[in-house]
């Protein structure tokens, strides 16, 4: 492939297009795209290459000349990782068990593991190579003598497939990916599990702008869930459906709700203290995470701040829960108006943890396009106007 398809090619998945879809954006036949990317058709005609640029929304120069920078790269391996796993979601349909063989359940229960920590690493490149082959042998395994156990990786495997598509923007994969897990955790039967599928339900929902949705799965589940508070993990699944439904009400403009569900998760976290049940992180830090998001965006960026200040990141062994803290806290330092320079150092601090999260983001997009309308060099601009280009905020 030439270095032009391959810029064209970034580009393209980086904003999660097809090949049908961008050509149609740019005027000419998706097969006259697809051997432009492949290399084998030149795109020096100059009204064909502006006619991409358009499509792609940059300058014929940046398809030319711009180099592919390393987290593009990993971001187009991720988004092309991101297709493997939806064929893997369409077919693990436990309405139709899969023959065949699988690898050990123990060896599946590790690699699963694997997967889990490469996503809250924020890795999600790593995470999208393993995840087919995994759901599909589990798929397998549920089927086998262990399908009770099976049945629970399976859903917290989909529940894995589903953030790191949500982290990759691509709402609607996301969303199937939950339906895996719910459909893996009801055909278990544990209310715990139901709990823990709600919770990657209601977050697929959300995420994806359907609030109403999202609040209804989460504050259904969390009624439910009270009756099997005695059984482990139960408590620290409850606080997440509490905090997604803070996260809906906000996203839904009813914020005094929003703080009741917060300060509910608060109380609940003061008595479980920090967990890693299921990988959730349930505690007083994650919840501290929560209320700063939810305060940056649409209450009070002062008390987002005081939280801030309240809230040691570190204490989150994952880098993904830390990079919503400072991406976060700078949204909330740029609301202010004041503090650009402190805000331009913690979205770097972001941008150095979580490369592909933060180019792909749009409130970090918005926070910087804030931050340079008002730059001046002593705010930092140099920094600023490189962020702002790895990021291709205009």
């Amino acid at each position: 492939m030439n270095d032009v398809g391959t810029r064209i090619r970034a580009r393209r998945l980086t904003r999660g297009w097809s090949v049908r879809y961008a050509a149609s954006r740019a005027g000419i036949s998706h097969a006259t795209w697809s051997r432009i990317e492949r290399g084998l058709q030149s795109a020096d005609n100059r009204i064909t290459l502006g006619g991409i640029a358009a499509a792609l929304e940059c300058s014929p120069s940046d398809l030319v000349g711009a180099p592919v920078s390393t987290s593009d790269r990993e971001l187009l391996a991720a988004l092309a990782g991101a297709q493997a796993v939806r064929r893997a979601l369409i077919d693990v349909d436990l309405s139709e068990p899969s023959d065949g063989a699988a690898p050990p359940l123990d060896l599946l229960a590790r690699t699963a593991d694997l997967a889990e920590t490469l996503l809250q690493a924020c890795d999600y490149a790593g995470v999208t190579r393993i995840l087919p082959g995994l759901l599909r042998d589990l798929h397998v395994e549920t089927a086998g003598p262990q399908a009770a156990r099976a049945l629970g990786l399976l859903s917290t495997v989909a529940s894995t497939a589903s953030s790191v598509l949500r982290e990759l923007e691509l709402p609607a994969d996301a969303w199937l990916a939950a339906e895996r897990c719910h459909e893996a955790a009801e055909a278990c039967g544990d209310p715990v599990l139901k709990g823990y599928a709600a919770y990657t339900r209601a977050s697929a929902a959300t995420v994806a702008g359907s609030h109403q949705r999202g609040l209804t799965l989460a504050e259904r589940a969390a009624g439910e869930l009270q009756r099997h508070l005695a059984r482990p993990g139960a408590a620290e699944v409850l606080g997440c459906l509490q905090l997604v439904c803070a996260l809906a009400s906000q996203s839904g403009k009813r914020l005094d709700e929003s703080r009741a569900w917060s300060a509910e998760a608060a109380a609940l976290a003061q008595r479980t203290g920090e967990t890693t049940t299921l990988g959730l992180y349930f505690g007083p830090t994650n919840v501290g995470l929560w209320r700063i998001s939810i305060e940056a965006e649409d209450g009070d960026p002062g008390h987002a701040l005081e939280i801030a200040r309240r809230t040691t990141p570190a204490t989150l062994p994952i880098g993904l829960r830390q990079v919503y803290y400072y991406a976060d806290t700078a949204r909330a330092l740029a609301a202010l108006g004041n503090r650009d320079r402190e805000a331009i150092r913690l979205l770097l601090t972001a941008e150095r943890i979580a490369p592909q999260h933060v180019h792909r983001s749009a409130e970090v997009f918005q926070t910087v396009q804030e931050l340079l309308d008002r730059s001046r060099r002593q705010s930092g601009g140099g920094e600023l106007r490189g962020l702002s280009a790895r990021m291709q905020v205009a």
